[in-house]
């Protein structure tokens, strides 16, 4: 390999070139993080091996960039952060990233080798780093000596391509990272040589199983989890349900992995049409999920129970194989590869003409359900008001931004509204935290998602709450020349809180009058940023507006700028607040029946 023509060339290196000659090896193109004196040997070398460093302004931005590149390009996203503070401002990052199961590689610093671990006592700079990640993370490892890096990196590089993804850590001394060493040849090897290439198989006689459990159905039912969408493995889902004439549903994560004006595709904002596809169905295919919280963890009553159902279970992982409700068929494999086989075998397999009409009929009903639903959204689209209704924004960006453009979405209520307003029309289209609903990460995955995709329009939707958590980003845009746009809907409080506040203190009045004085509720209310003329003092596009007929106007000359814009969106603070299914999406975090 081309690297080790050049450890001949150069006899003493860097031990943070160890690094960079691995990533380089693995692919990786992109490094997400902030520059110091403790890793210099790691960064400075990335250049020599054609990687690009991406710096934002906080270190848990470095990782939501990493994230989100992750997850919209299917590369392992990596990210690194120095040791003490850097690492303590990695934690949320660390969380997010994690519970959201995105391929992320965090490499650290920490203090030299003969002072930490253990402490000696007093160390500047210094705290148990793997000792706070390690449970947060899907793996957590300290490298103690030079001869050791390369053999730890590979134990992690095979982490990372194992089982669910998540983050992996590897912290690193400052004297490995800088000091000066003579490389083993034996350190490097090919990918090959240390992880499996090649995704995991199911069983043929699994996949047997699977079609003739699913052509013998009366009405199945396929359910995609984010599994999907790291597999990469959206075209053949779309394909099977197509196949097999079945409604799919999709947890929120793995929502972007369908276009929804498909005839097959039940979008999940239409809780009732969800609710009756799934207890109708008397098979469900579940794919790349773990039937969490957010599904009812597969449970009645918004499931039929196990009785009256079977269930298909797909998993590249065994933990989550029949762990919330029995599967019928657990199947450990890659889902993209088991779809394959599985699509192959049903297009060679005559499945009943009858029956197919049936499952078309029975599809239409569903469908209807989704109809009446939109219809009853879609009615706020109506409405002048200014302050602007909520829903005019998403239509407008549905309207002005390509089908093929990037939405992130972060924010409580502003979250509900992005949801439930705007269609995905090109899979893998939009970006959100949905298992930990993480105010501020939406800023810096943005970036992210530029990164990945720099052909292509990134915008975020982001309520103003949430965009104070890290919109010192907006300079990290300019200075990148990443064009992102974030239009920041504002309406001076904490909105989804300030519901429950409501309804905890003065029921009765919050009905009748919608909204209580900030005198009648505990810190609620939010003063005023003018993020337009933020952006701009950080050398972005600024637009403010307030008026639905203006708001085009604003995005298209952000869009024109060629830089990164920021369009402040004053909303109607009252009508922001009540949200849409509010009630339902309360009930996904209650205990279901069964």
């Amino acid at each position: 390999m081309g690297f080790i023509a050049k450890l001949k060339k150069n006899k003493k290196i860097k031990g943070g070139e160890i690094l960079s000659i691995m990533l380089a090896a693995e692919g990786v193109e992109k490094i997400f993080g902030i520059i110091d004196g403790t890793y210099f040997g790691f960064y400075s070398t990335m250049g020599v091996h054609d990687i690009d460093l991406v710096t934002p302004r906080h270190e848990t931005s470095a990782v939501h960039m990493a994230g989100a590149y992750a997850r919209l390009t299917g590369k392992l996203g990596v990210c690194m952060a120095s040791n003490g503070p850097g690492v303590a401002n990695v934690l949320p990052g660390v969380a997010v990233e994690n519970a959201e199961g995105n391929r992320v590689l965090l490499i650290t610093s920490s203090r030299r080798t003969p002072i930490v671990y253990p402490d000696r006592g007093g160390t500047f700079q210094y705290f148990p780093q793997v000792d706070v990640i390690g449970p947060m993370a899907k793996w957590s490892c300290s490298v103690p000596s030079v001869d050791r890096v390369a053999e730890i990196m590979r134990r992690a590089l095979r982490k990372c391509y194992t089982g669910r993804p998540g983050v992996v850590h590897v912290d690193i001394p400052e004297d490995i990272f800088n000091g000066t060493f003579a490389p083993e040849p034996s350190w490097f090897r090919e990918p090959a040589k240390y992880r499996s290439l090649t995704p995991l198989h199911p069983a043929p006689d699994q996949v047997d199983e699977a079609v003739r459990m699913l052509t013998r159905a009366k009405h199945p039912l396929i359910h995609a989890g984010s599994g999907i969408v790291h597999a990469g493995a959206e075209s053949q889902v779309r394909r099977l349900a197509e196949l097999l004439e079945a409604p799919l549903t999709t947890s929120w994560a793995a929502r972007a992995c369908q276009d929804e004006r498909r005839p097959q595709a039940v979008p999940m904002v239409y809780i009732d049409a969800i609710a009756k596809a799934r207890n109708d169905a008397d098979m469900v295919l579940a794919l790349g999920t773990r039937l969490g919280e957010t599904d009812w963890w597969g449970k009645a009553p918004y499931w039929a129970r196990p009785e009256d159902q079977e269930l298909i279970q797909v998993d590249i992982d065994l933990e989550f194989l029949g762990n919330i409700r029995p599967a019928d068929l657990p199947i450990q494999a890659d889902v993209k590869v088991f779809l394959d086989q599985l699509i192959e075998r049903l297009e060679r397999t005559p499945q009943s003409t009858a029956a197919l009409s049936e499952r078309r009929r029975h599809l239409g009903e569903i469908k209807d359900a989704c109809r009446i639903r939109r219809e009853q959204l879609d009615e706020s689209y109506d409405d002048d008001c200014v302050p602007m209704h909520t829903s005019r924004v998403l239509e407008a960006v549905q309207k002005e931004f390509p089908e093929d453009a990037i939405m992130v979405v972060d924010g409580g209520n502003t979250a509900v509204w992005s949801n439930f307003y705007h269609e995905i029309r090109v899979p893998g289209t939009v970006v959100t935290t949905p298992k930990m609903g993480m105010l501020g990460a939406g800023v810096a995955q943005t970036l992210g998602a530029q990164v990945a995709h720099p052909d292509r329009r990134v915008y975020c939707v982001i309520g103003d709450g949430a965009m104070g958590f890290h919109m010192q980003e907006i300079e990290s845009a300019v200075r990148n020349n990443l064009p992102v746009i974030y239009l920041v809907l504002c309406d001076r409080q904490w909105g989804m809180v300030k519901m429950n506040q409501q309804f905890g203190l003065r029921p009765v009045k919050t009905l009748l009058l919608r909204s209580l004085g900030p005198d009648e509720t505990i810190n609620a209310d939010l003063g005023e940023i003018e993020f337009d003329k933020l952006g701009a003092a950080m050398g972005a596009h600024g637009e403010r507006v307030s008026d639905p007929k203006d708001l085009a106007g604003a995005i298209q000359r952000s869009l024109a700028s060629g830089k990164a814009a920021v369009i402040h969106v004053d909303v109607d603070p009252v009508k922001h607040m009540w949200a849409p299914n509010l009630k339902t999406f309360a009930d996904m975090h209650q205990e279901p029946e069964g």
